[in-house]
């Protein structure tokens, strides 16, 4: 109804705030393709605020990210989720969220040694970084590959997993926790051990004080 009131005064823009957020989940989707396909054939300029990353990646031409009034990065949806500014935006784009890894840089400079609590290990880093620097290494669950124990990057102990039908969220025990996103179903059991692989083309890092991406 105020969508339509406003339609009426062919306005040059639209203020959404939070429309969708008392909706339940399959009208939200509904209401995203409603809105996006309305914007489209109107022509005007929409600003759209919300929390729910889904609604900024799908309905967005362009997201602003911002943490307590401060515009931390700008641009396509993709370019955000691809190359985050930051630890925060790497943090908010994605869902699952992006997992952070504390790591070290190794004295050649050539490696990246990570920590998992009981899981430690060594990823190979196709950058030159300064020997000795403490990193954030970022990884997104679905850019996490499973393969059979002993065969993968390294191997993590399963703590618990849910399946979705179309994908299986596997939740690593490990300090910090890991999250992994398989596609379709998976045979890993809360329990059991799994190999994992990363393509260090996919890791993510970030200056562990100031959490900007390097």
């Amino acid at each position: 109804v105020a969508m339509s009131r406003a339609i009426i005064r062919h306005p040059k823009a639209f203020l959404f705030d939070e429309p969708l957020s008392n909706l339940d989940a399959a009208l939200r989707v509904h209401m995203r393709k409603e809105i996006r396909a309305l914007h489209d054939r109107l022509g005007a300029t929409s600003v759209y605020v919300t929390h729910d990353q889904v609604e900024a990646m799908t309905m967005a031409d362009h997201v602003v990210v911002m943490r307590e009034g401060v515009i931390e990065q700008q641009g396509k949806p993709l370019e955000l989720y691809d190359t985050p500014a930051n630890k925060f935006v790497a943090g908010f784009i994605g869902s699952p969220a992006m997992n952070f890894i504390p790591g070290i840089v190794q004295a050649d400079g050539s490696g990246l040694a990570i920590d998992l609590g009981t899981v430690k290990h060594t990823l190979p880093s196709n950058r030159q970084l300064q020997p000795g620097r403490k990193l954030t290494v970022g990884i997104r669950p679905e850019h996490i590959g499973i393969t059979a124990t002993g065969q993968g990057t390294f191997d993590i102990p399963v703590d618990v997993v849910e399946s979705t039908g179309s994908a299986t969220f596997i939740t690593a025990a490990t300090t910090p926790e890991l999250t992994i996103v398989e596609t379709g179903r998976s045979t890993a059991r809360g329990g059991e051990t799994i190999g994992v692989t990363i393509d260090p083309a996919q890791v993510h890092l970030f200056d562990e004080e100031k959490g900007v991406r390097i």
